[in-house]
């Protein structure tokens, strides 16, 4: 508000503007009055402002990959008397962040061309028997020989899995062996009701069907 009130006071004057926007004639100039004079400012700006270069510094000394921890146990061994949440919030304003080790990985690429089914149990998961509702789903773990995928299924009156499959790679069939699996299980038959909620993660991100 204090760079829109510098770029337009001459046109409309600041009282004018302050009086539109949240913030009151005085303030403005307070803030103008510590700008030229640094020892004006608050102790929390002075202390902020000599810590930013710090931050920076171990930082940039440690190849810019340290995060928000790392930098705070830094300091601290080096003799600063800082919280972590002043470090994490000057980090943010300095525009630094540690590198996330590992890919992300996109377990559902939907589709946009193809019609999704309708939601046939409207997000309710209470049923009151077995074989009624299986819900099942697909999600990875990282491991120290790379990514394992894990699809499941799960009967929702026990909470209990009745089908599961583990693989290295994300194919469509992991899912179906899951629920090959569960249905061998269970051996259900032709009448019992089943309604299975799938949460497909190889092709549709959300598939239901009967």
């Amino acid at each position: 508000m204090v760079t829109y009130i510098d770029d337009h006071k001459d046109r409309f004057g600041v009282e004018p503007i302050c009086a539109v926007l949240p913030v009151a004639p005085s303030t403005y100039y307070a803030n103008k009055t510590r700008h030229r004079d640094p020892d004006r400012r608050s102790a929390r700006a002075k202390r902020d402002a000599e810590l930013k270069p710090e931050i920076q510094r171990v930082w940039d000394d440690n190849f810019r990959v340290y995060g928000v921890r790392k930098v705070w146990r830094q300091l601290q061994r080096e003799g600063f008397k800082v919280a972590r949440c002043t470090v994490a919030r000057l980090m943010r304003e300095l525009g630094l962040r540690g590198v996330v080790r590992g890919r992300k990985v996109k377990t559902t690429v939907p589709d946009e061309l193809l019609d999704r089914p309708l939601d046939r149990v409207n997000r309710q998961f209470n049923v009151a028997r077995p074989n009624a509702l299986w819900v099942a789903d697909l999600t990875y773990v990282a491991t120290w020989r790379g990514f394992v995928y894990v699809a499941f299924v799960i009967d929702a009156f026990a909470r209990r899995i009745v089908g599961w499959r583990v693989s290295s790679s994300l194919r469509t069939g992991l899912a179906l062996d899951a629920l090959e699996q569960a249905l061998y299980d269970r051996r259900k038959t032709p009448a019992e009701a089943l309604q299975d909620h799938l949460q497909s993660t190889t092709r549709n991100s959300v598939a239901t069907t009967t």
